[in-house]
């Protein structure tokens, strides 16, 4: 074969290769326009990330016996979210024997269990309500380490609730944007009205996918006739709407799966419409804001980002924190503006990233951006601990380590 020959040999191998690599694309694109095909990509419910461990088994990773107390939260509409309760490690400890001569496994009525009690019964208990990313399970990734970041700040009080979404791990339904708003409300609403902690020793921290899980049920609650407004809430690594983030995503923070059609706004704008679930956080997040504005309530929002965060583009934050910053203000501000004023407001803390705080007379909105931490990791840095009680101290100052 001559030197010719092979090279247009491989020229026509290559066109093949191209051509089957844009038939795949386009298939990818028609794949997802439909919702089911659409619904497995945003929340990546079929991926346990759990290694076949059993999660009525706590222990397994890494909890003491009992520690955790895997029970379900019945939804208004049926479903069954599976949930574990945490108790904090100092008041695990001085109740270590009791706990561990109860039963172990899934309880069938956490009311009958001392965690339960010792979370009712305590007036000083705080209680975190951790509302996870897609993917994955209670269990799954660095979500363990999280939860003892979370409890942290004052291991005898702080408590964790966690649960699976609808068709995550072992909870029932098939996942949604409206059925994961109901999920988290029926979690919103044991806490408050069965294990009776009232809203000022509640907090919420949110994860990526669960950022916007989080802002949309304190928005609803925020426009409530009674609102209710927790001690705080800490988003970490949020995003601004479904539509920013899959212009924006990259799998494993390298190949963008809508970066090429991003390119194209018309053709873009055009497969925007088939977007079922757009989680519109930008505009929820001003929604809340401007409604404890003008009720007058007192707010606390931190949003902590990781600028080598791959998954989700930490500039996500700096627009949410903009969104949420000119919600506070009735003429409003422009990003632009907001941006100058960094120079006098922000705090650079070398390494360790900038911290810039807006406050009004009823809220506070504070953004925490660092270097380092990537998506998952950031969530057992001291940053959680101490956004943490920083929020449940403020709410009240009496509330210490």
């Amino acid at each position: 074969m001559t030197a010719s020959e092979i090279a247009a040999s491989f020229f026509e191998y290559a066109c093949i290769a191209v051509a089957a690599v844009i038939a795949l694309y386009v298939l990818l694109l028609a794949l997802l326009t439909t919702s089911i095909f659409q619904s497995h990509v945003v929340y990546l419910h079929a991926i346990q990330m759990t290694w076949f461990k059993d999660l009525n088994v706590p222990e397994t990773f890494g909890f003491r016996r009992n520690q955790v107390t895997p029970f379900c939260i019945k939804t208004p509409d049926n479903e069954e979210l599976y949930a574990w309760h945490i108790l904090p490690p100092e008041l695990y400890r001085k109740n270590e024997a009791s706990l561990i001569a109860e039963p172990d496994g899934f309880v069938p009525d956490i009311k009958s269990r001392l965690a339960f009690k010792l979370l009712k019964d305590d007036p000083e208990a705080r209680l975190v309500l951790h509302i996870h990313g897609a993917g994955g399970t209670v269990a799954s990734g660095y979500r363990v380490p999280n939860y003892r970041a979370l409890s942290a700040g004052n291991p005898n009080k702080i408590h964790v609730l966690t649960f699976d979404y609808r068709g995550f791990g072992k909870s029932t339904g098939s996942p949604s944007e409206n059925g994961l708003t109901v999920d988290a409300l029926a979690v919103v609403d044991w806490a408050m009205n069965v294990a009776g902690i009232p809203p000022s020793r509640i907090l919420i921290f949110a994860q990526s996918m669960g950022t916007a899980v989080s802002i949309a049920i304190s928005k609803h609650l925020a426009l409530q006739e009674s609102p209710v407004i927790f001690a705080g809430t800490v988003l970490v690594a949020p995003f601004v709407d479904v539509a920013t983030l899959v212009s924006t995503y990259r799998i494993a923070g390298t190949i963008p799966i809508m970066g090429p059609i991003a390119t194209i706004p018309f053709l873009f704008k055009y497969l925007q419409r088939f977007i079922r679930d757009k989680w519109l956080s930008k505009d929820s997040i001003a929604q809340y804001i401007r409604a404890n504005e003008f009720n007058e309530k007192k707010y606390r929002l931190a949003i902590i980002h990781a600028e080598d965060d791959y998954d989700i583009p930490w500039h996500h934050s700096q627009l949410l924190f903009w969104h949420a910053v000119n919600a506070s203000i009735p003429t409003g501000i422009t990003y632009e503006e907001l941006e100058e004023k960094r120079v006098d407001t922000m705090a650079d803390l070398g390494a360790a990233g900038s911290v810039m705080e807006w406050k009004t007379n009823h809220g506070v909105i504070r953004e925490e951006i660092l270097k380092t931490g990537l998506h998952d990791v950031i969530m057992g840095y001291p940053v959680v601990s101490m956004a943490v009680m920083r929020f449940f101290e403020a709410a009240d100052p009496s509330f210490t380590s």
